[in-house]
């Protein structure tokens, strides 16, 4: 049966406008698929005691996904950020993104928020929105807490004119039951080297736990000689006084090979040195008169605590005497002791020869002429050291020791020779030349002899302190001369040297 033209028109019109829309719907149902998504787990890291969040980014069409308007809480997520690009889907498996965040113990909640959009036909997709509930307690796990004697420390130590500074730590991963105390301390010290006795100059202590893992110590040092010691141990542990047989620190020192300091890594913690000693010994000499050296031995130092040990060696003699810090002492060297070395520690040795003071009192010699004999007598007074005189008459010499407070003759046979010469060597005089003068040795009136200057000879030439006086006694011979020439036919003249 035939359908009329109209009728026939208007299905073909229907089937094709069917078929259209089909197709429309076909093309356009795979823009409606275009989705992110967001999604996250959590768990605790005990090691740290924060949570680690675990982000998983999906994008289910087959074009790349760019991530815009960001916002994550409460911490940044890491490699999460603006522009970052989300794989397409392939094989019909989503594109995934897998990110993680780090958040604190104590967060309860971590959310991701993002606008995503695709570049190949500009889809935007802005409801991109995940959140993680965090509950029950994130902590590091408890570590065990072990003893003073198991415990591991590392240290550093150094000592300069200015002082010492030491620094000690904990080694990471200890946790200590109990703090661990550390002192450093500095010492007066006899000598660079270790010696006794010592007396604490400066300390600072510090503890160590585990909330303070790290002490810093810092003294003073003597501007002398010195020792430093960092130990473990408190103020109430320092020993104020390190003496012969008395107290150590031994292997408490850190950097010790055994013991407790042993528990310290680093070089060994204690120090020996210094340029100048902690005390000052000064020596002062004065020759005396008689011979004898007065030694003014004195001790002025850093520290009261110091004595200083005087050794004194003059020939035989030998004496140490010990001076108190801030004392004096006098030692008199007999005369005649040879020469005087003087030691003690700190100071070089000090060398002293006596030597004649200017004010002591000098010999004096008187000469008697008896027309027989020529006799010069030497007195030495007292206080003073024995003098050797050195007589010469003519060609003849005669020397005599006069020990002091004492008198000495020396006799020549009468001769040519007008006058006589003293000599005192080891005396700072010149030589005493005393002329004779004529005498009656036939019992007729008498010329004068003995002292004065009658002739033509220098009168008496001195030096040193009698000088004057002999000068001045030159003088008087002169005007005497007349007087003595009606004397008896003895004279009797003195001199002094």
């Amino acid at each position: 049966m035939k359908l009329n033209s109209p009728l026939r028109r208007a299905a073909i019109v229907l089937a094709g406008s069917l078929i259209g829309l089909t197709g429309v719907a076909f093309v356009a149902a795979p823009a409606s698929a275009h989705a992110t998504e967001v999604s996250g787990s959590a768990k605790c890291d005990t090691a740290t005691g924060t949570r680690i969040v675990t982000w998983t980014l999906t994008n289910d069409y087959d074009a790349d996904a760019t991530v815009s308007d960001l916002v994550t809480t409460p911490t940044p997520v890491e490699g999460l950020q603006t522009g970052l690009v989300i794989p397409q889907a392939r094989d019909r498996q989503n594109g995934e993104l897998v990110l993680t965040q780090k958040v604190p113990g104590d967060a309860t909640k971590a959310t991701v928020k993002f606008t995503s959009r695709w570049a190949v036909d500009g889809y935007t997709d802005e409801g991109n929105e995940g959140d993680v509930t965090l509950s029950g307690p994130c902590a590091p796990a408890e570590t065990p807490c072990v003893t003073a004697d198991k415990a591991a420390f590392h240290h550093e130590f150094g000592v300069t004119e200015e002082g010492s500074t030491a620094t000690v730590k904990l080694d990471d991963g200890i946790n200590l039951c109990e703090g661990e105390p550390v002192t450093l301390v500095s010492y007066f010290a006899p000598k660079p080297q270790f010696s006794v006795p010592q007396y604490a100059f400066d300390d600072d202590s510090g503890k160590i736990t585990n909330e303070n893992r790290s002490v810093t110590l810092n003294v003073d040092v003597p501007k002398c000689n010195t020792q430093v010691d960092l130990f473990f141990g408190d103020k109430d542990d320092i020993i104020s006084e390190i003496t012969e047989n008395g107290d150590r620190y031994g292997d408490r020192k850190l950097g010790s090979s055994n013991g407790s300091g042993a528990r310290s890594k680093g070089k060994p913690a204690w120090f020996n040195g210094g340029t100048n000693a902690c005390q000052t010994p000064a020596v002062e000499a004065v020759s005396q008169c008689d011979g004898t050296v007065s030694l003014s031995l004195s001790n002025k130092g850093l520290t009261e605590k110091y004595a200083v040990d005087f050794t004194i060696k003059a020939g035989e003699f030998t004496k140490t005497v010990t001076v108190k810090d801030g004392k004096g002492e006098t030692v008199v060297v007999p005369a005649g002791a040879s020469k005087i070395t003087v030691s003690a520690p700190g100071i070089e040795d000090v060398t002293y020869d006596w030597t004649p003071p200017a004010d002591c009192a000098l010999p004096s010699v008187i000469v008697e002429n008896d027309c027989e004999t020529v006799t010069v007598t030497v007195e030495n007074p007292e206080g003073v050291t024995p003098a050797t005189a050195k007589v010469t008459y003519g060609d003849k010499t005669e020397s005599v020791t006069v020990a002091p407070g004492k008198t000495e003759k020396v006799s020549f046979k009468i001769g040519d020779a007008g006058y006589a010469t003293v000599e005192f060597p080891g005396l700072n005089v010149e030589p005493i030349k005393a002329t004779l003068g004529d005498a009656d040795c036939d019992g007729g009136s008498d010329g004068g002899s003995g002292g004065g200057d009658n002739s033509d000879e220098p009168t008496l030439p001195v030096t040193g302190p009698v000088a004057g006086g002999i000068a001045g006694g030159a003088a008087l011979l002169l005007i005497a001369g007349g007087v003595l020439f009606f004397l008896a036919r003895r004279r009797r003249v003195t001199f002094t040297a």
